[in-house]
């Protein structure tokens, strides 16, 4: 019963998960979260600022790869046809001769004025600069899709408030309809407001057209296909926020410490050092250290070994009373035997080993155009660097200013829409008791109408500037 009960749960769960998502795994509902998310995985600029980064940090561990000796084996056997030399005497054969060589070399780099280890270092800095324009990649997408993400929320809720509006319209014109059939109030008030339901009508038409608009934006950030079933998860913006609290000044030293294209200009312009310590150093003598080991062997290789000793008669002979006697001489008797391949690897085996000096003399000026370039390339990022950083100040100042005029603008608002609401909920009153005209009735139920929806507006605007100012701190939060 147990596990039944497990089964039908985990079924239920499946169920759930399918519904909720549509055939390209996609979910119905969205948060903001989950937006950034997937506008970050799908969005062209940031992969290819992510195959960048790869790229610098392929760079980076050849530069370290090139601090290692480089080792080398060469494995060679071939066939000799006709006259050549034979590889175990070294003297010329006639005759069809096996051969193989074996060889193990080594270099290694002892010191070229460090131009290697700076290189290295330069690589270093250079992916750690890659991995800060991916990040910049992903905060741009991010500020982005939280602008759009607002967007949607502040147009949603325009048009949640508009959709409010019509059920109120539609209800006094209902209430119209019936004096007006019995003749108890002027025509005109009931056509007015039939006409002004009419208008409250388009304009939520109008509002649901961008609200789609605004959908349609955000997708398109995400780089996901527009489908009108998703729906975005509603932020909680109730009551009047409080004033940001953070100042400029502690905003700009978070800035520049945290935000990833300053941390990016500061890491290129390190390298450039590296680069220039680099070119210099590539102007000074190289040292090596060369060293190998080798063998071979010969299909044709050879040794004698002694069979056997026997007299045999010489040419020469001696006088033994006047009487030519033959000399006898031991002769020795050798055979032939191939030596094995084994006793040829331990036999020919030899070793080197060296060191060299390469001092560089004229290279067609390369060595001093390459330290040249490379010292104006420095200019070039420093000056980089330090516009980053103004370029970041006039951006806070400017975003905290506005976001200061926004908070203003907000309370007042606020303060507004109080104001024309009980102006409105005063006009409602006596319109509904006949003391006042449709007209005057209308003008009160706009001004309210138009101070909510302007709140609306200002709330989010409020809201997104709050959001570029932790960015600017390092501490977005959703």
């Amino acid at each position: 019963m147990y596990k039944k009960s497990v089964i039908i749960a985990i079924l239920l769960f499946c169920s759930t998960s399918l519904w909720s998502q549509d055939s390209s795994g996609i979910p119905k509902t969205l948060s903001l979260q989950q937006c950034i998310d997937l506008a970050i995985q799908h969005n062209l600029q940031v992969k290819e600022a992510q195959f960048q980064s790869e790229i610098a940090k392929s760079n980076w561990s050849q530069a370290k790869g090139n601090l290692l000796p480089y080792i080398n084996a060469d494995i060679t056997h071939g066939i000799n046809d006709g006259r050549s030399i034979d590889p175990f005497s070294n003297g010329y054969v006639d005759q069809n001769v096996g051969f193989a060589n074996y060889g193990l070399n080594a270099n290694f780099l002892l010191w070229n004025g460090n131009s290697a280890r700076n290189n290295a270092k330069q690589a270093a800095l250079n992916y750690e600069a890659g991995k800060m324009d991916w990040q910049q990649q992903k905060d741009n997408i991010t500020i982005s899709v939280i602008l759009a993400y607002l967007q949607e929320q502040s147009v949603a809720e325009q048009l949640e408030a508009a959709r409010q509006q019509v059920l109120v319209t539609r209800s006094q014109e209902d209430r119209l309809k019936i004096l007006n059939d019995q003749g108890a109030t002027s025509p005109a008030s009931y056509y007015d407001l039939k006409g002004q339901r009419a208008s409250d009508e388009l304009n939520v038409i109008n509002l649901e057209n961008s609200l789609q608009n605004a959908r349609l934006a955000l997708t398109q950030l995400m780089n996901i296909s527009y489908d009108t079933a998703i729906q975005f998860q509603k932020l909680t913006t109730s009551g009047l926020p409080s004033l940001y609290g953070a100042n400029m000044q502690d905003i700009f030293q978070l800035a520049t410490q945290k935000l990833a294209m300053v941390q990016a200009a500061n890491f290129k312009k390190s390298a450039a050092e590296y680069d220039v310590k680099a070119a210099k150093g590539a102007m000074l003598p190289s040292l090596y250290l060369n060293g190998g080991l080798g063998t071979n062997y010969s299909s044709i290789a050879t040794r004698s070994y002694l069979t056997g000793i026997s007299d045999m008669e010489t040419d020469q002979y001696v006088l033994i009373d006047n009487v030519k006697v033959p000399v006898i001489a031991p002769v020795s008797s050798y055979a032939s035997q191939k030596i094995s391949y084994g006793d040829q690897w331990k036999n020919n085996f030899n070793s080197f080993i060296s060191i060299g000096l390469r001092i560089p003399i004229l290279q067609g000026l390369q060595a001093k155009n390459r330290v040249q370039q490379a010292k104006i390339n420095l200019e070039k990022l420093s000056f980089q660097a330090s516009s980053v950083q103004i370029e970041l100040r006039r951006e806070i100042e400017q975003a905290y200013m506005n976001m200061q005029a926004s908070f203003k603008r907000l309370a007042k608002l606020n303060e507004q829409v109080s104001d024309f609401g009980e102006s409105f909920r005063i006009a409602e009153i006596k319109f509904n008791e006949g003391a006042i005209t449709s007209v005057d009735y209308l003008i009160a139920r706009n001004n309210v109408m138009q101070a909510q929806n302007n709140l609306i507006i200002a709330k989010y605007d409020y809201l997104l500037r709050t959001k570029i100012l932790d960015f600017y701190q390092g501490s977005l939060t959703f």
